[in-house]
């Protein structure tokens, strides 16, 4: 990986600091759609990128998997893929977002599972919106 450099679109990057433990490499927050949110100081901005791209990728088989595990429209809450020198793991952080966090091998698993969904949680208030309803009155 290229050496991070600072960024001015990561301002929500604050909200990554609680997974700086042992063995997680880097963090990023994505959209439901693929796109970088925010990221930590262990990858660069494009592999941020790729990384979103490519972890919204894994969340839609994941939900196409869903249904052998309960019934139709059975929701994902993470999806986890282990390679040889480390792990994948990517969990549901409010509406719209995903939290994806990659780990060395040598990782306490469930702290870190532990550290996202505390997270989750919080970045589901941080960005919460409330619904907008239908006949609400739009200010210019």
């Amino acid at each position: 990986m290229s050496t991070p450099i600072a960024d001015s679109t990561n301002r929500l990057a604050w909200l990554l600091d609680g997974l700086e433990l042992d063995g997680v490499r880097f963090s990023v927050l994505l959209s439901d759609d693929g796109l970088r949110m925010a990221h930590s100081p262990g990858i660069t901005r494009d592999e941020a990128e790729r990384f979103a791209a490519a972890a919204s990728g894994l969340r839609s088989l994941g939900k196409a998997l869903g249904e052998f595990c309960g019934p139709a429209g059975n929701p994902v809450r993470q999806n986890m893929t282990e390679y040889d020198n480390g792990m994948i793991l990517i969990t549901s952080a409010g509406a719209g977002a995903q939290l994806g966090v990659a780990t060395i091998s040598e990782v306490d698993l469930a702290l870190v599972a532990h550290r996202m969904n505390e997270l989750a949680t919080r970045v589901g208030r941080e960005l919460g919106v409330a619904p907008r309803h239908e006949g609400a009155r739009h200010d210019s």
